[in-house]
């Protein structure tokens, strides 16, 4: 009898893990909703010990952000890499990293990248120089 309890609590416990996030009211994009435009960059204000607009957020680190939507067609992201760090990372709506590069990576002065639905890229001309993403 015990082992069931146990396994039924168990059951339970991974389910409302697994739902929680999709759940959630006030996830990332929710919360960068009303300081951003769709398909627009914003710097986010540097977080302080009793406001900060996302968890984690390091105040070593500068932060901008753009909420996209591909449904119109693609986007061309252009980034130039200073001598600080530069990273790039681009999330799903439910705040799954799917793609990430930084400077070292991209190895060279701008990271350029072409950000695309699977559609899109296949109606792309053959002569059109979009690369797949490295890294």
């Amino acid at each position: 009898m015990d082992f069931r309890g146990t396994l039924l609590g168990g059951v339970v416990h991974l389910g409302a893990v697994l739902m929680l996030p999709r759940t959630a009211t006030q996830d990332a994009y929710a919360r960068l909703e009303p300081i951003t435009k769709v398909n627009g960059f914003v710097a986010l204000p540097l977080p302080t010990s009793d406001r900060t607009i996302l968890p984690f957020m390091d105040p070593a680190f500068a932060v901008a952000v753009c909420r996209y939507d591909l449904s119109a067609g693609s986007i061309k992201l252009t980034a130039p890499v200073s001598q600080a760090y530069t990273s790039v990372t681009f999330y799903t709506r439910r705040d799954v990293a799917y793609y990430a590069i930084n400077d070292r990576a991209a190895g060279r002065r701008v990271i350029e990248l072409d950000l695309m639905t699977a559609e899109q890229r296949g109606e792309l001309q053959e002569d059109e120089e979009v690369r797949p993403p490295t890294g």
